[in-house]
């Protein structure tokens, strides 16, 4: 297994992602309750043309089973934008993996901020273990939260 950034221009790599994408948030949308989460809502050319920079986690065989995608929308900040794995590949600490690559990457950032839904208790976990401190619940729909969480370096 390995992680590398991944280039949406190449159409297998984005249908590879499409797909990754589309099975993992239409769990988490079973999960909290609420269908049209956002990228279950992209076409393969609304995700080419998103902006955001993706990282993938490359199984052995070369099949995509985890990514996670990140924008620089405010100055000094890093927006954790997307983060799945494949269910074939849950708790084999991959999500864990892309969360390290990525602060490693952008260390020299001093914030970051990620969204996910509040009853989405393996991101929860995550974030949290990542020392994400939840700031801001919303409601996005009838009894669905989203909670923002932020790290900020000391």
């Amino acid at each position: 297994m390995n992680i590398q950034p991944l280039s949406l221009s190449d159409l297998e790599t984005l249908g590879q992602l499409w797909r990754l994408q589309h099975v993992a948030y239409r769990l988490e949308a079973e999960i909290i309750g609420f269908q049209e989460i956002p990228p279950l809502m992209d076409t393969m050319e609304t995700l080419r043309d998103c902006g955001e920079s993706f990282y993938g986690c490359i199984h052995n065989d070369g099949e995509l089973i985890g990514a996670v995608a990140v924008a620089e929308e405010e100055e000094n900040t890093l927006t954790i934008t997307r983060m799945m794995v494949h269910p074939d590949h849950f708790r084999k600490g991959i999500a864990a993996s892309l969360m390290t690559y990525v602060l490693e990457q952008h260390a020299d950032l001093p914030r970051y901020i990620v969204s996910t839904g509040t009853l989405n208790q393996p991101a929860v976990n995550l974030y949290t273990k990542f020392g994400f401190n939840p700031v801001e619940v919303t409601q996005i729909a009838p009894g669905v939260e989203l909670t923002t969480f932020h790290k900020n370096k000391l």
